[in-house]
């Protein structure tokens, strides 16, 4: 019983904490991660999508934004890194490096990337390893989340 009050609470948090940085730079921030660690394989299929789709419409976190707004931005990222994965890529870690001056801000999108990348059962290396970059673009240290 007390494991999954745990999570619940840990949930809880996690949405109290995004609802600080309601915001179209935090959303495109963290639809830019998003994006990122669901193609950290250097593809994304149609199944990942919807399960990405499914996490994002079902994230406590994420409520706080209109399942539309989340969706789009999501897809535009991912649109983006298919086209041309430099420039999309470019663009995503663009997207992120606004959070940079707020580390409150920082930390909360890292720990949300790191739910995000393990929705699946599985935060593999690949994914890990954005993860670690995304943070060292933050100006954190990876140590600090477990992802070296």
């Amino acid at each position: 019983m007390g494991f999954f009050d745990d999570l619940k609470n840990k949930a809880n948090e996690l949405k109290n904490d995004v609802l600080k940085f309601k915001n179209k730079a935090f959303l495109n921030a963290a639809m830019a991660g998003s994006a990122l660690i669901a193609m950290a394989d250097g593809s994304i299929s149609a199944e990942e999508k919807q399960k990405m789709i499914k996490f994002i419409e079902h994230n406590d976190a994420l409520s706080v934004f209109t399942t539309n707004d989340v969706i789009k931005a999501f897809q535009d990222f991912v649109g983006q890194i298919e086209f041309d994965t430099d420039i999309g890529e470019a663009k995503a870690y663009q997207a992120i490096a606004k959070m940079k001056s707020n580390d409150e801000a920082a930390r909360l999108l890292i720990r949300m990337l790191i739910s995000i990348g393990a929705s699946d059962g599985n935060f593999d290396a690949d994914e890990k390893k954005i993860a670690a970059k995304i943070a060292k673009e933050l100006g954190l240290n990876p140590a600090e989340f477990d992802l070296v």
